[in-house]
């Protein structure tokens, strides 16, 4: 019984704070917003009370006083709800004037110094400073007049002290949570400060390193490329040499290639231009299509590459993605592998997921390195024939890998080799094989 009595509270009130806010309102309107809503949801109670026991204590002018209050606080929450916020706040204060001015000047219940509250309330929710100045300037005459009021005539009986005493001490209770929630604005703008902060730091360090990297890359084959013309201009290359040096200098600008792919995929990213497409596929057909994408290379270095796993195994992903997440993966197990050794490509059904594996017999690492791969940008390294690898791609694995409800890690032994594990939704059974675009 308790639990349920405390759900329904807590629905209550996250549904009446939060009443109004839209994902794309900024943080200060929010606050703003949730801060009216909880001033109006905490009252609401009390100000239903009021009407009645002012009605059956024969103080009928002041339970219609109340009533306009009420009206006011149900009205905040219906113009919030309609997303009409400015409409929600100016008619609030100009109610709370009117109210605290009427019952402090003509009943003296204490009302009067829900005044000082309304102009808190007034700083906080408003920008303009003309508004804040004109409103503040009527609250403070309207505080001043309903305390200095000499009140001759008082319209129904007297009030008691303890009323009086019970709305002071309320007033200063809504000053108080006002005051607070504003500190907690002030927080919550310190740490989106501090976060955008960081985000901007590791950005400048993440440009830096690509500025680096790309240069090298860049200036390497072009510098091989001018060496290579003036010795074949002078005359010093035969022609066995020159096709061995076009080769080296072939390697080079296809790694280029490579990496100003991956580093325009990247950047898509960071400028929020690429989607994310899920659907049904066979994972094993877009394996053996990547496969065929390095059979050159593979056969270069004689290489074996084994594929494992069941042929209707569908994953629920962005074809296009995973395609790049294997080329990535398959490109690295290459690089990194010796001569005549052997890479193994498993894909197994594990619950709701597909784990794609990618092992290779290679080089290898340390346990810190590997753990470091997908943390940031990593210093260039190079594979067994002398290929350099960046680490972009194994960045833009994991990027792609979280769009698609996933995640990939690696697993190494210096001298024994790497294991890629990429895990994905496990998808519906289809008869076609989907080919990459």
């Amino acid at each position: 019984m308790y639990m349920k009595i405390s759900q329904l509270f807590r629905r209550y009130w996250v549904g009446i704070v939060n009443m109004g806010i839209e994902p794309d309102l900024p943080l200060l309107e929010s606050r703003r917003v949730q801060l009216m809503n909880m001033l109006a949801a905490i009252a609401l109670p009390l100000v239903c009370f009021y009407p009645f026991l002012n009605w059956m204590q024969g103080r009928y002018f002041l339970a219609g006083i109340n009533i306009i209050n009420l009206l006011s606080m149900l009205m905040v929450l219906v113009f919030h709800k309609k997303h009409r916020y400015m409409a929600a706040r100016y008619s609030r204060i100009g109610c709370c004037l009117f109210v605290y001015t009427i019952s402090g000047c003509y009943f003296h219940t204490g009302a009067e110094y829900y005044l000082l509250n309304t102009l808190v309330l007034t700083i906080i929710i408003f920008d303009n400073k003309w508004v804040i100045a004109i409103l503040s300037s009527l609250i403070i005459t309207a505080t001043v007049l309903s305390l200095t009021f000499p009140s001759p005539l008082q319209i129904g009986s007297p009030m008691g002290t303890g009323r009086v005493w019970s709305n002071i001490a309320l007033s200063m209770l809504f000053t108080v949570l006002a005051l607070y929630f504003f500190k907690s604005i002030q927080q919550d703008y310190q740490q989106a400060i501090e976060k955008q902060k960081q985000t901007l730091f590791h950005m400048n360090q993440d440009k830096e390193k690509l500025f680096s990297i790309i240069a090298h890359d860049i200036r390497s084959p072009l510098a091989s490329l001018e060496v290579l013309m003036d010795q074949f201009q002078d005359g010093m290359l035969n022609e066995a040499e020159l096709n061995e040096a076009s080769s080296v200098i072939r390697s080079r600008v296809a790694g280029l290639n490579k990496t100003m792919d991956n580093l325009l995929r990247w950047s898509t990213i960071g400028m929020k231009g690429i989607k994310t497409h899920a659907e049904h596929f066979l994972i094993l057909p877009v394996v053996e299509e990547v496969i065929q994408l390095f059979k050159a290379v593979a056969a270069q270095k004689r290489i074996h590459i084994e594929v494992q796993g069941d042929e209707e195994l569908a994953v629920y992903a962005d074809l296009d993605q995973v395609s790049v997440i294997l080329r990535n993966l398959v490109s690295n197990a290459l690089k990194f592998s010796y001569e005549d050794g052997r890479i193994v490509i498993t894909a197994d059904k594990i619950e709701n997921q597909v784990w794609l594996r990618v092992a290779d017999e290679g080089v290898g690492m340390d346990e810190q390195r590997a753990k470091a791969l997908f943390a940031g940008l990593q210093q260039p390294g190079f594979g067994t024939h002398g290929e350099r690898g960046t680490g972009l791609g194994l960045l833009l694995c994991k990027e792609f890998a979280q769009r698609n409800k996933g995640a990939i890690h690696a697993e190494s032994e210096e001298g024994v080799g790497t294991t890629f594990t990429l895990t994905l939704q496990k998808g519906r059974m289809v008869s076609e094989k989907v080919p990459i675009n």
